[in-house]
């Protein structure tokens, strides 16, 4: 029973361990070549001012009055959606789904509905499906979850597993604990400032998150949502991989993960600015006339 709970725990661990290699690896490489006020990579988008002040012809200030084609200020509601159907464009290297980060510090809050559209966006993408066949077919190797069994059989639920695990956090970190507590689920990228004081920025929004009012707070929602699918995950793991303390310790590792998630997030536009000699600038809105 030890040694499964063991084996159980280092598959979570050998990944945390591989992410620390290669994220750490990037962020001191890009580190070399970054500057403090650097601008974000193409990911970022910005967006023009919701109004201008019209002028009617003749150069007569339109105040007070309606110019034929004034632009119609948006509501919270379309600005959040308009914003949310840049970022679910949103990809690292052109594959990985970047779709929860937002490059706008004072996005617009999302709707309990859009809240699901974005969870659910990123829970059926390719990617997903493909990495849960990766993990199925690395912990079939190391025979991780070993009364899975071998063969095609045991890869099916490993296959399983792997994707029950990822869509299951998905969809109570980032939606429904979300909804219930009124947290946004994205990632707020910093993207300017010292190396330390974004990777501070970084880690720490696993456990801290922007609201819905715009405050910061502590991130119930994430830690809930790991919590709570590794408890759904007893339904389904072999009977030597459940149990109370295996929950609570997979669902801190996971967290975690989650840390180094957010910092490859931050630091890849670094990197990828080094790593390809270019650098998409951030277009101004433009100035009220």
């Amino acid at each position: 029973m030890i040694g499964n709970r063991y084996r159980f725990l280092r598959s979570h661990v050998r990944r945390f361990a591989v992410g620390v290699v290669f994220i750490g690896g990037g962020m001191l490489w890009a580190q070399a070549g970054m500057s403090p006020d650097a601008n974000p990579d193409s990911t970022t988008v910005a967006l023009a001012a919701d109004s201008v002040p019209a002028s009617i012809p003749g150069g007569q200030s339109s105040q007070g009055q309606q110019a034929p084609n004034a632009p119609v200020p948006q509501s919270q509601s379309d600005k959040a959606e308009q914003q949310l159907r840049q970022q679910e464009h949103q990809r690292i290297l052109g594959v990985i789904p970047n779709f929860n980060t937002s490059n706008i510090p004072d996005a617009a809050p999302l709707s309990p509905r859009q809240k699901f559209q974005l969870a659910f966006r990123g829970a059926i993408d390719p990617f997903e499906f493909f990495a849960a066949g990766a993990l199925a077919g690395w912990g079939q190797a190391e025979d991780d979850n070993a009364g899975y069994g071998q063969g095609a059989q045991g890869y099916a639920k490993r296959y399983g597993a792997s994707y029950a695990d990822s869509a299951d956090g998905v969809l109570w970190g980032n939606a429904i604990f979300p909804v219930l507590l009124h947290e946004d689920p994205r990632y707020f990228r910093k993207g300017t400032g010292s190396f330390w004081g974004r990777f501070r920025y970084a880690v720490l929004t696993t456990v801290w998150t922007k609201n819905d009012d715009g405050t910061f707070g502590p991130n119930y929602a994430n830690v809930l949502g790991n919590v709570v699918a590794g408890g759904i995950s007893n339904l389904y793991y072999p009977s030597d991989n459940r149990g109370v303390g295996l929950t609570f310790e997979g669902a801190a590792t996971v967290t975690a993960e989650g840390a180094l998630g957010a910092l490859g997030v931050e630091f890849w536009p670094d990197v990828s600015s080094r790593l390809f000699h270019k650098r998409d600038h951030v277009p101004a809105a433009p100035a009220p006339k």
